[in-house]
């Protein structure tokens, strides 16, 4: 009985008909390589997508919550949001539940902003003196609205540093004045960057005392009095966020005597965050998926030219088996050249996605990353491909009849 040849003699023969044939290797090489490089790409953009909506969220403060009117059918349903979040509902909240340390009322409203002959459209939030800290935000330049600006409802507003770029372009802001709604209001303090969430630039807004914003701008609601956009609500640390919300919405819902469907709803950073999180990860599925889609075609890329090589090679097959080859070395050959193309298309493409993610993470705001654990994975699966493609044309090399195929000599 013949023994099998080696395994170092097999990967050796392997390697020198791949070196016998370079440019087709490299093409059957690519399918895989633009398959590992889309997955490692496609990936990298998902996290980064994850990474950029958590870093965002954590400017919310971690143990911030929003209480906002409507309850989820009617933002589902796009209804106009009820009125009924009022301005006493804050001050409950502020003196009836134990685990808030501060709270923050808020009315925005978008206005157009003139300065000289400069102006631009802005959100403009009413608020008190205890959003800086609530929100965590600085003041870059000047200061923020005090409790004599609101007692007095001063027509005072300290702008974010962009607007302060479109409005003020070749001067200082503080200390000029601007209009909103044909009524004058002097610039008290620049706010420090604070970046975008979910689209929305912070930069840009601008803030003016609420008290000014109910008697200048917006006025009383005839039926509720000074209805609120929402209300921030700064837990005492973070483990008691659960118990503030449970808090809240108890309080809430017996100010409203409601029986049923609340009309308000509390939102922790937690609950934004698995939403994110849940809507990211799907993505980065779908995207790999996308991915995986060109690995089978890659491999399928494979197994097409295997399946041709086997038929140019048919006399090379059946002179090694008249030699003595054993069909297990001609089916482990076969294999190990699927395996060497697919192996090598994977790491190169691998490569070639990752340079990609580090490309868009630096040239883009996404901050596109990839783990090393996924990079393994999708060497490991290119490698896995080439196996299971190569499985096919290496059974089809070993069964051929060594008389049959030595006849085409």
């Amino acid at each position: 009985m013949n023994s099998s040849l080696p395994l170092i003699e097999t990967v050796s023969m392997a390697f020198s008909t791949l070196k016998a044939n370079r440019l087709r290797s490299l093409l059957t090489m690519l399918g895989i390589v633009i398959g590992n490089a889309s997955v490692i790409t496609l990936v990298g953009v998902g996290r980064g997508a994850q990474n950029l909506a958590e870093a965002q969220l954590s400017n919310l403060g971690a143990n911030v919550l929003f209480v906002v009117p409507g309850n989820n059918d009617t933002r589902r349903r796009g209804v106009a949001f009820p009125r009924n979040l009022v301005i006493e509902d804050s001050d409950a909240i502020a003196e009836q539940v134990p685990s808030v340390k501060e709270v923050a009322p808020q009315i925005s409203s978008s206005e157009v902003i003139q300065a000289g002959a400069q102006s631009a459209t802005s959100s403009i939030s009413g608020v008190t003196p205890s959003f800086l800290p609530v929100r965590n935000f600085e003041v870059a330049r000047g200061r923020f609205i005090s409790d004599i600006d609101l007692r007095s409802a001063r027509n005072v507003v300290v702008i974010g540093p962009d607007l302060v770029n479109k409005l003020f372009p070749t001067s200082a802001a503080v200390g000029k004045t601007l209009r909103i709604k044909d009524k004058s209001f002097e610039v008290i303090g620049v706010m420090a960057p604070k970046g975008a969430v979910f689209g929305n630039n912070q930069d840009e807004n601008a803030y003016i005392p609420l008290t000014t914003m109910v008697s200048r701008l917006t006025g009383r609601d005839p039926t509720y009095g000074v209805s609120l956009s929402f209300i921030s609500v700064e837990a005492k640390n973070e483990e008691s966020t659960g118990a503030a919300k449970f808090q809240i919405t108890n309080l809430l819902r017996q100010r409203h005597r409601i029986l049923r469907d609340d009309d308000f709803a509390v939102r922790s950073q937690k609950d934004a965050l698995s939403i994110v999180n849940t809507i990211t990860g799907g993505l980065t599925l779908m995207l790999a998926a996308i991915g995986g889609i060109s690995l089978l075609v890659g491999g399928i890329g494979i197994m097409n030219i295997m399946l041709v090589a086997v038929s140019e090679r048919t006399e090379e097959i059946g002179l090694r088996k008249a030699l003595g080859a054993r069909n297990s070395d001609v089916l482990s050959q076969f294999l190990i050249e699927s395996l060497v193309l697919a192996s090598f298309g994977g790491i190169i493409g691998t490569a070639v996605g990752v340079g990609a993610v580090t490309t868009i993470g630096v040239l883009t705001p996404l901050p596109a990353a990839i783990g090393i654990n996924v990079v393994l994975i999708t060497v490991s699966l290119s490698g896995s491909i080439g196996l299971i493609f190569g499985v096919l044309p290496a059974r089809r090399a070993a069964r051929l009849d060594p008389i049959v195929a030595l006849r085409r000599l």
